[in-house]
C-alpha cells in the first residue's frame, strides 16, 4: 500500500519527527493542529477564530492528500477552556454542519503554548 506524507515546512516537523498528515490507502490521519497565520497565533483570546483557522488550513492539507472536508469521519478537539464550547462548536458546525463526522471535545490543562486555546486532529476516509 502506498504511503503519502504531507509536510507543511514547519521547523517542528524535522525537530519532532512528524508530518501534518499521512495518507495510506483510503485513510488519512491529520496531526493535531493549532491556529496560525503566517507563523503567528490567530487571536489568542478567540476560540472561534482559532477553530475556524484550523479547519480552513486543514481543508488545504486534505486537498493535497486527494480528499476534502467531506471525507472527514472524525475530529478530536482539545481545548484548554471548555467554557468556550459554544464558540468552538459554532466554528466546527460552520464547516461540518452537513457532513457530521463523529467528534469529541476534551478539556486539557495545557497545549504547547499558552496562547493556543484549541488543537484539532482529523481522520478522513476517501471513498
Amino acid at each position: 500500500m502506498t504511503r503519502q506524507t504531507i509536510l507543511t515546512g514547519s521547523p517542528w516537523e524535522d525537530k519532532v519527527g512528524y508530518c501534518r498528515a499521512v495518507r495510506v490507502g483510503n485513510f488519512i490521519e491529520v496531526s493535531g493542529t493549532v491556529a496560525l497565520v503566517d507563523g503567528e497565533t490567530v487571536r489568542a483570546d478567540d476560540a472561534y477564530a482559532q477553530t475556524f483557522n484550523i479547519i480552513e488550513r486543514i481543508s488545504a492539507v486534505l486537498e493535497q492528500a486527494g480528499a476534502s472536508l467531506g471525507d472527514v469521519v472524525r475530529t478530536r478537539i482539545f481545548t484548554t477552556d471548555i467554557s468556550r464550547f459554544d464558540d468552538i462548536a459554532r466554528a466546527h458546525g460552520h464547516f461540518f454542519g452537513d457532513i457530521k463526522p463523529t467528534t469529541g471535545m476534551y478539556e486539557i490543562s495545557k497545549l504547547v503554548a499558552p496562547e493556543y486555546l484549541v488543537e484539532i486532529e482529523f481522520t478522513a476516509v476517501v471513498a
